[in-house]
């Protein structure tokens, strides 16, 4: 059995400059640990895929089609396909959060 930790992974470079780490890779889907410090952002963007964001630590503040949310830990936020979406850390503590793409969308 394999077991796996965010830390076995680099932060991948990312338009962001935050701490993404792609933790699982297939040609099914892609899962992504990041983790944004105090106010640091995932900009906006859109995703050519399926993705959903579950939050693992931290309240996030989460914008999709200029819809916001707060997110704290334990809730799973669904976003469509080339959906425009941004993920900000407005409070003094750490968010981390996971991001799964499906299909990958590299294929």
């Amino acid at each position: 059995m394999q077991t796996i930790t965010a830390e076995q992974f680099p932060v991948a470079d990312n338009p962001h400059g935050v701490d993404v780490r792609h933790i699982h890779t297939n040609p099914h889907v892609v899962v992504s640990q990041i983790t944004l410090r105090p106010g640091e952002v995932v900009k906006p963007h859109k995703a050519p895929v399926d993705a959903f964001f579950y939050v693992l630590e931290g309240t996030a503040t989460v914008e999709i089609e200029g819809e916001i949310a707060q997110a704290a830990r334990d809730t799973l936020i669904p976003s469509a396909p080339r959906h425009l979406h941004s993920i900000r850390n407005e409070s003094d503590g750490v968010v981390r959060f996971l991001v799964v793409k499906t299909p990958n969308p590299k294929g």
